[in-house]
């Protein structure tokens, strides 16, 4: 039986992401895959069309290649972090739909997956946690949800396309909180400057009538800005598109190799880590 989704719901929010990691794995299957997502869409009773005409633009053909350079990036630091860290806590922060942290699984390491009550409420419909996995439903600014988690092994927390929607001032208590917390733990997200930030939740911004765009959470430089905050925090960042690959295959046109280094450069697109000072 399918899982209905109604418009205009917090679950129909959840599947434009599902949906466009379903569509990386299709047009970019040599640099991504993400079977789950395209098995998750495809369980759902949901009108897709509209979704699938924008699907054709070649900008959002660009946007979709976003999705999948971000995702195995990600999913690179908390590997990376892994190798050293077997039996660590590997931490989503607004997992919605996504199953990175499975994905990244070392076989003894615990996974924690944390959004709003309502969408795991969705996620444990249709994905529900599995072995050494928890869905916990939580407010990621109410530091309570700490406790939740495991660390004597170590922590490497991941955000995927979830600090935009943060002010400047909540994402730095939160790191702050979370260096008192993880010593030794890390914490890795995408970020860009604000003329990035400004495009990307223009819509959003709209909507919601907000006109002090400054105070939402973007950064140029990430070790200078990011590490003024606390001395406990080493912080360094990498290409969002280039960094960790160089697009180079068969699946990705000159074009779209030039849109990466404009994001890159001009729009500052990076993947951030932060390593929280403390016991290794």
């Amino acid at each position: 039986m399918s899982y209905k989704i109604e418009r205009n719901t917090v679950q129909e929010t959840l599947i434009i992401p599902l949906y466009a990691q379903k569509m990386c794995s299709e047009l970019y299957l040599s640099l991504y895959r993400d079977e789950t997502a395209r098995r998750l869409v495809s369980a759902v009773d949901y009108d897709f069309s509209t979704l699938e005409q924008k699907s054709r633009s070649l900008m959002q053909r660009f946007g979709f290649l976003e999705v999948a350079m971000r995702q195995n990036d990600l999913a690179y630091e908390v590997r990376d972090y892994l190798k050293t860290h077997p039996t660590a806590a590997v931490v989503n922060l607004g997992c919605g739909l996504d199953s990175t942290g499975r994905t990244c699984d070392s076989g003894s390491c615990r996974i924690y997956n944390l959004d709003f009550p309502d969408v795991i409420a969705v996620r444990n419909e249709l994905l529900p946690a599995g072995e050494r996995e928890e869905n916990i439903p939580c407010d990621l600014n109410d530091p309570s949800w700490f406790e939740n988690i495991d660390a004597s092994g170590g922590a490497v927390f991941f955000a995927a396309g979830v600090f935009y929607y943060f002010l400047k001032e909540q994402v730095k208590e939160l790191v702050e909180a979370m260096a008192d917390a993880f010593p030794g733990g890390v914490l890795v997200f995408d970020a860009a400057n604000a003329k990035a930030v400004k495009l990307m939740l223009k819509t959003w911004l709209k909507d919601a009538e907000i006109k002090d765009v400054g105070a939402y959470f973007a950064v140029s430089d990430a070790k200078s800005e990011i590490g003024a905050w606390d001395s406990r925090l080493r912080v360094s960042s990498r290409g969002y598109m280039l960094g960790y690959n160089d697009l180079k295959g068969p699946s990705v046109s000159g074009f779209f190799r030039f849109l990466a280094r404009v994001g890159d450069g001009m729009m500052n697109m990076q993947i951030v880590k932060i390593k929280f000072r403390g016991k290794q």
